[in-house]
């Protein structure tokens, strides 16, 4: 359980489920961007997150199973709250914000495909997830999903994982 410094505590779970290594770079672009999400939300209270390193196999069941659709995506989201109002941990006082899957063999390929680092890659469906545990979708399209993709850009610059290309949406990864 990593410990994130703020004003208030965020207590993040990172397990790597593969066999891929999670390297401190890796990790690093995890925590900052959990971080950054949440001040950039201007989110000040004791929170917890969960991130699983998966593979391409796992997310495909869990996908299945959660939203039944059987295929491997890049990420998946799970918020604990809705409207503002989350689960609280009773032994913490926290808020417990959810669940984020990567898919680490989906991070990897996206990168080389996009032209940029795994760490910019990691850093960007963390940071979309995140916005998704803040209450944010795209799911319909239209207006939501370009403030999503504003704040998602916004919060990478911050980070200094700045595109450095245009981006090209698939419906089948949104």
């Amino acid at each position: 359980m990593k410990k994130i410094e703020r004003k208030k505590t965020v207590n993040l779970l990172i397990d790597n489920r593969t066999e891929e290594l999670l390297t401190a770079e890796l990790e690093e672009a995890i925590l900052k961007a959990v971080a950054e999400s949440l001040k950039y939300e201007e989110f000040d209270e004791n929170c917890e997150i969960s991130v699983s390193i998966v593979d391409n196999e796992e997310i495909r069941q869990i996908n299945k199973q959660f939203r039944n659709i059987d295929r491997a995506t890049d990420v998946l989201s799970f918020p604990l709250g809705e409207n503002g109002v989350y689960d609280i941990n009773h032994d913490t006082g926290a808020k417990m914000l959810g669940d984020i899957v990567i898919s680490i063999n989906h991070a990897i390929d996206q990168a080389d495909r996009y032209g940029h680092s795994l760490q910019r890659e990691i850093g960007f469906l963390t940071v979309h997830s995140m916005l998704h545990l803040l209450g944010y979708d795209h799911v319909n399209g239209g207006i939501e999903s370009v403030r999503m993709r504003e704040k998602e850009e916004t919060v990478l610059t911050k980070l200094g994982l700045k595109r450095n290309s245009s981006y090209y949406m698939d419906d089948e990864n949104i």
